[in-house]
């Protein structure tokens, strides 16, 4: 069986946006920068725009005062012989100078550098993959419309607040995905916003328009007449509302004939029980075919909820420190250990990993970063998907002396033997068949950046969350010692609410731990 992955080259992902940038803050930083010098940029524009203004203003108000003057005497005015001489001057050459100044064009530096910057860009794709990110996150941590809007997060640094246009766009991407749940969420808080006074170049009735037929997709049919008809009080000739009028009307009466029925059905015994009513999010779940009870335990650990130990338990779990049997680079430097979880046994290290080594790490798995990729049962091929967003990279110890010293830590603490390392070929759907190194024995998770909300790892079929902490590793067996698969290890990762996630994963195979972890003698051993 092939659990939580790989064995010993360094396997490194950025958490998190032709290059995904929705998907990898690392690269959505030079973003920044780009837009940074695009400003720059622009504004020396404006300035070039200004002084030419400048000096187009000084020279009207030069001859604003010299006309006047001399209009009031043009006989008089032009008996002096030199402004006679300078009056054919400007005409003849100064205006031609002036008419030169205002078709000069300063916008050339400005337009090259956006359009060398622009082939750089975020597209429709990335556009459209943050905002379900968003979206997501609202689930996941149960956040309402409202408090994203105002920017209110748990642990946010730097407060945002979207405009109405940014929750319309939000709203109109769930649309295109006939996701009527988040459309109404999103339209309803642009609706919000503009009723409380906010200038919008959205309308209410472009918005009310989306969200009746949001609310109708999701079975309200009252509701959204009662928005149609505010629509048609703002736009009495709106084609679309007219018709959705008579439509919302028509299938009403239907309903509440069909219900009338069901009560004679019911009280005469005909009928027996009702329905259970699904949210809302249930029903969007199901249309979306996503796994209701897997994704309901999932985000209930991400935001905490997780199983809560009794005395008993958390009695058996101990700090420790550890030179695992006198290994000798341990001997003065013993680590740090702490019991996270009994069943399976999650151990954590502090102060297993420097900010030197973190630095270096990311500074050698920037360049490689790419699209993490899934299995695809259907076709056996590896493939990119929308529920794993993170951007990996592999690093060996060929790559410089920090990967060696890691890898040569991690055998010290472990016990386990680091030399049946998978290659960087893990875009092979076989990739284990090829390495001939057996299944994967057990897995080394290195935190490399602190989290302000979010981004645990869960275990979803004992109710287990591990919260990052910069500098520590966990570290548990996917196997039994007799081979067998241990599938409490199940886990995931949950979305980072707030900040950016650094983990480098170090995956073990069972081959070459023959001496070094023995087989069982029982399946469960």
């Amino acid at each position: 069986m092939a659990l939580c992955c790989l064995a010993f080259s360094l396997f490194f992902q950025a958490l998190h946006a032709h290059v995904d940038f929705f998907t990898s803050i690392g690269q959505m930083t030079d973003l920044l920068y780009t837009e940074k010098d695009l400003v720059t940029s622009l504004k020396d524009y404006i300035r070039a725009e200004e002084n030419k203004l400048e000096q187009v203003k000084q020279w009207v108000e030069k001859l604003d005062t010299l006309t006047s003057t001399a209009t009031q005497d043009p006989e008089g005015f032009l008996g002096h012989p030199v402004n006679a001489f300078k009056l054919v001057k400007r005409l003849n050459s100064e205006w031609a100078d002036l008419e030169n100044l205002v078709l000069q064009d300063t916008s050339d530096g400005f337009i090259s550098n956006l359009t060398v910057q622009r082939q750089h860009f975020p597209t429709d794709e990335d556009q459209n993959g943050v905002a379900k990110a968003l979206l997501r996150l609202q689930d996941t941590y149960q956040l309402s419309a409202h408090d994203i809007s105002a920017g209110d997060l748990p642990g946010v640094v730097y407060k945002s607040r979207m405009t109405v246009e940014d929750c319309f766009e939000l709203g109109k991407i769930a649309y295109s995905e006939a996701d009527y749940y988040h459309t109404e969420l999103w339209m309803a808080q642009a609706l919000r916003q503009l009723d409380d006074g906010e200038d919008s170049p959205v309308d209410k009735v472009t918005v009310m328009d989306y969200l009746s037929y949001a609310i109708y997709q999701q079975g309200e049919l009252e509701r959204a007449l009662e928005l149609t008809m505010r629509m048609l009080k703002l736009d009495p000739t709106h084609q679309r509302a007219n018709g959705n009028m008579k439509f919302f009307e028509f299938q009403l009466e239907k309903q509440r004939k069909v219900e009338e029925v069901e009560e004679v059905e019911q009280s005469s015994g005909q009928k027996e029980g009702t329905a259970r009513q699904l949210d809302k999010r249930d029903v969007q779940m199901k249309r979306s075919k996503d796994p209701l009870p897997e994704r309901r335990r999932y985000e209930q650990l991400c935001r905490g909820e997780g199983v809560k130990m009794t005395p008993r338990r958390r009695s058996r779990l101990f700090c420790r420190y550890s030179d695992n049997g006198r290994k000798p680079h341990l001997l003065l430097a013993p680590v740090k250990q702490e019991d996270e979880w009994d069943r399976p046994h999650i151990v954590r290290f502090y102060d297993i990993i420097s900010d030197y080594e973190i630095e270096k790490v990311k500074e050698l798995a920037k360049p490689r970063l790419r699209r993490a990729t899934v299995h695809d049962p259907i076709t056996g091929k590896l493939t990119t998907a929308q529920y794993r967003v993170s951007k990996s990279a592999w690093l060996t110890g060929h790559d410089h002396p920090v990967i060696s010293k890691i890898n040569q830590r991690l055998e010290d603490v472990t016990g386990l033997n680091m030399d049946t390392a998978e290659e960087l070929q893990k875009d092979e759907p076989d990739a284990f068949k090829e390495l001939g190194t057996g299944n994967r024995i057990a897995t080394w998770l290195f935190y490399m950046s602190d989290v302000p909300a979010g981004g645990a790892t869960v275990f979803t079929d004992v109710g287990a969350a591990v919260w990052p902490k910069k500098g520590t590793a966990v570290f548990w067996y996917n196997l039994f010692a007799s081979g067998e698969g241990d599938y409490s290890t199940r886990h995931a990762a949950c979305p980072v609410l707030v900040g950016n996630k650094w983990v480098s994963n170090k995956w073990i195979h069972e081959r070459g731990q023959e001496f070094r972890r023995p087989c069982g003698l029982s399946e469960m051993e």
